[in-house]
């Protein structure tokens, strides 16, 4: 393997600069509004961080934010079930498919036999949560939390805010729930998987964090800072192709055709995006496209990887 040359951080902080206020102006797009907790973030809350394998970490504006991780817990949700069930059961029972459908769809379900598909929409999370080895619903939360909090490489927490938001609205994954579980698709009780997957989208995190986060897959599983092996190296690849084919859901070819990276997007106005063996790019930006997809981090996310040849396709 060729290695790459090292990149250039005074660089890199130049191009965080810039892309903060170039798109700072941007004013497209509206923060979720079905989960009355987002709907009440300032929309005008945005930061970029960008973390290394060494552990250093760039950043520039809200950065220190915390907000609501919500579908982006579906990676971690994804690294810890295929670390206790492995890649090819993980595969068999929920899939490695795009649905071509929203995160939410019924009807993706329907036209493929009930069976989730993708461990990043709504269903195949709830799956991939009951996969999860546990002897009852508060194991299984507190391993979904701690999967979290290994990421990040600090102690993560629920805000009993969001949950309650999110537990009182989430009537459509509570019937998505039922649908998998009549179909066999799902391997504990279906209101605890709902409950588990509902408050691991519930805690807070900053886009710091969540840089960390991707930096340890970045890094083959190691976390930067703490240098605990998080996910096993021959793991993290199969977790990035999930986040290539759905990362960010009905927009998911289009940030591959532009951007280039394995990616996570969630709802609370966070994105990931993931250079193997580089680093990982973080944005925090609450007004989302019609897919559910931060405005500004999707700009911002194409600028760096444009201006810095990361695409995975870059020869």
């Amino acid at each position: 393997m060729n290695s790459a040359p090292p990149l250039d951080k005074d660089h890199i902080t130049a191009l965080l600069e810039k892309a903060h206020s170039t798109y700072a102006t941007n004013t497209t797009g509206a923060n979720a509004d079905y989960i009355p907790y987002l709907a009440k973030v300032p929309s005008q809350l945005f930061g970029i961080a960008v973390a290394f394998p060494d552990g250093s970490v760039l950043e520039t504006g809200d950065t220190d934010y915390e907000f609501a991780i919500e579908s982006i817990s579906k990676v971690f949700n994804l690294a810890l079930a295929i670390e206790q069930v492995g890649p090819e059961q993980l595969r068999q029972k929920v899939g490695a498919d795009a649905t071509g459908l929203p995160f939410n769809s019924v009807m993706a379900l329907a036209l493929h036999d009930e069976k989730p598909l993708s461990p990043l929409v709504n269903a195949g999370a709830m799956s991939t949560v009951s996969l999860i080895k546990a002897k009852d619903a508060e194991d299984r939360w507190q391993q979904v939390l701690d999967i979290q909090s290994r990421f990040a490489g600090r102690s993560i927490s629920l805000s009993e805010e969001v949950n309650q938001s999110e537990q009182t609205t989430n009537f459509h994954n509570r019937g998505i729930a039922w649908i998998l579980y009549s179909a066999n698709s799902l391997y504990c009780d279906p209101m605890e998987a709902c409950d588990v997957y509902t408050r691991g989208c519930s805690t807070l995190v900053t886009a710091r964090d969540l840089a960390l986060m991707g930096a340890t897959l970045a890094n083959g599983g190691v976390h930067p800072l703490t240098k605990e092996q998080v996910v096993s190296p021959q793991n993290v690849p199969r977790i990035l192709s999930e986040m290539v084919m759905e990362g960010l859901y009905t927009a998911s070819g289009d940030w591959l055709y532009s951007v280039g990276l394995p990616g996570k997007s969630g709802v609370g106005g966070g994105i990931l995006a993931v250079a193997p063996g580089k680093l990982a790019i973080s944005v925090f930006s609450p007004p989302l496209d019609k897919a559910g997809n931060s405005v500004r981090g999707q700009l911002v996310a194409e600028y760096i990887c444009r201006e810095l040849g990361l695409s995975i396709f870059s020869p």
